[in-house]
């Protein structure tokens, strides 16, 4: 990992956002803490390390990357629009993976939970290439990055 190709903050746009339950919270605060731990973001012709500031804006996903020192270095966006039914059936997953914790057999769990993981990789890939025209990303990093897409997404 490169100690200048790399998100050294983040921060989610939150406004516009519901209260979010517990489960929802806490992996917000997990990718957010194993992003800056671990990434990959390179931007061409830019160096970092970087700030990065994420939103939705009028139904698309904004980036507002600047360096160390908070000076913009680039702003863009993405539509939404693509991943929506991929969101959908992730949260559908994951909602499912929270009523058969409870009550499934193992098996049934493991089910469901490689479904889950498969469309978050799904996901997560969609959204690197995406980004590939501007920012290049690593697998893990677009995992985290996809996280916080739906974190973003969820709506009252």
């Amino acid at each position: 990992m490169s100690e200048t190709q790399r998100i050294v903050k983040i921060e989610l746009d939150e406004r516009g956002l519901v209260r979010r339950s517990p489960q929802i919270e806490h992996e917000r605060k997990v990718a957010i803490y194993d992003l800056i731990e671990e990434n990959s973001f390179a931007i061409a012709g830019f160096e970092g390390p970087y700030q990065l500031r994420l939103g939705v804006e009028e139904n698309r996903l904004a980036f507002d990357v600047r360096d160390v020192q908070g000076a913009e270095l680039l702003r863009f966006a993405m539509p939404l629009a693509p991943f929506k039914m991929i969101v959908k059936d992730y949260f559908t997953l994951c909602e499912s993976y929270l009523a058969a914790i409870k009550t499934a057999t193992p098996s049934r769990i493991e089910a469901i939970d490689m479904g889950r993981r498969g469309l978050h990789n799904e996901g997560a890939e969609l959204l690197r290439e995406r980004l590939a025209d501007k920012v290049a990303v690593d697998s893990g990093t677009a995992r985290r990055l996809f996280t916080l897409l739906c974190v973003l997404h969820i709506k009252a």
